[in-house]
């Protein structure tokens, strides 16, 4: 029998459960997948901000949000008045980007730099949107703080960051407890170890928050299809041959042969290889391992990507639902 909370292969034309009465705002929203998970949990989700115009599109027709602003976060931070029921908010979800603290990226290298990147297109330092995420806390003052990002940010001289990130919450007003979890332990077809911030605001006095999540893995062998597309050319079959399970392929740091009877690997921009066949997943594959509703609109942007920014939606619903019962509904 299955020990699983909630189903990854789910559709949200079947809706979400009825809402908990819990409100929540979201930052850095990309295509919604921490959306879907407060969703899920039974939240009511008001929208967010987002960079990218063509991504906060995606966002708009998959989730008729109340607010969404396509703007700067920085911008959005710098307003004097938000709608009024931003100031009632159970839950701020933020998850700034985090390719400056990747193990996959440059890190240092990056850090304090401008980079033109992707979303929105524009010359920005992306180690520094925690703060501004922050500044945006600090005037709304939702009761719980939720910020998401790599585990890279935990490792080697990222921890000093990790120091700022907790003045700075506490110079906000609010208690940190730090977090990494494993998507794989909550019911998600994927290995995706994440870093969490959740916070409460003093006065609040929620006891200290426990997750512990124990589901049993779901192997690549469940999702994998049986496919006659993407597949590989000559010089990447080679590539396929020399790959062990589970291991990198060729020169390529970012590409991985997946294991079979293992949950896959971390969704990310490298391409994932199917160990039986000689082909790169597919979309149908990707949506499932990334616990993403199977009539999805992604429009005409490539699923990897959209799945690979996200939060896997079922490991917020996780998530979510144990900060309302444990702090929440008390």
């Amino acid at each position: 029998m299955s020990n699983h909370k909630y189903n990854y292969r789910w559709k949200m034309s079947d809706g979400y459960p009825d809402k908990n009465g819990l409100l929540v705002f979201g930052t850095f929203v990309c295509g919604g997948g921490s959306t879907m998970g407060y969703k899920l949990a039974g939240y009511n989700h008001l929208g967010g901000v987002e960079i990218d115009k063509p991504i906060a599109e995606i966002y708009k027709v998959n989730h008729n949000p109340m607010h969404l602003y396509v703007e700067d976060i920085r911008d959005f931070a710098d307003r004097d008045e938000f709608p009024e029921e931003l100031y009632h908010l159970d839950i701020l979800d933020g998850s700034p980007p985090c390719s400056s603290f990747s193990t996959a990226g440059n890190r240092e290298q990056d850090w304090g730099k401008e980079k033109k990147f992707s979303e929105g297109q524009t010359f920005q330092r992306l180690d520094d949107l925690f703060f501004d995420y922050i500044r945006l806390a600090k005037k709304l003052q939702p009761k719980v703080l939720l910020i998401e990002n790599v585990k890279g940010l935990i490792q080697g001289n990222a921890r000093s960051y990790v120091r700022k990130i907790n003045e700075a919450l506490k110079d906000a007003g609010y208690h940190v407890q730090l977090f990494l979890l494993n998507a794989a332990s909550m019911g998600v077809p994927q290995k995706r170890e994440r870093v969490f911030f959740i916070c409460q605001r003093k006065g609040l006095d929620y006891p200290k928050l426990k997750l512990e999540f124990n589901e049993s893995i779901i192997p690549l062998s469940e999702i994998s299809e049986d496919h006659r597309t993407n597949y590989l050319t000559e010089k990447y079959s080679q590539y396929w041959d020399d790959a062990k399970e589970g291991g990198t392929v060729g020169k390529f740091g970012t590409i991985r042969k997946a294991k079979y009877n293992d949950a896959c690997h971390t969704i990310t921009s490298g391409d994932i290889y199917h160990p039986h066949q000689k082909r790169t997943l597919v979309d149908n594959e990707y949506i499932k391992a990334g616990s993403f509703p199977s009539d999805f609109n992604f429009i005409k942007t490539d699923a990897k990507y959209i799945i690979g920014m996200s939060v896997p939606p079922i490991m917020i619903a996780q998530i979510s639902k144990q900060i309302e019962i444990q702090w929440l509904k008390k």
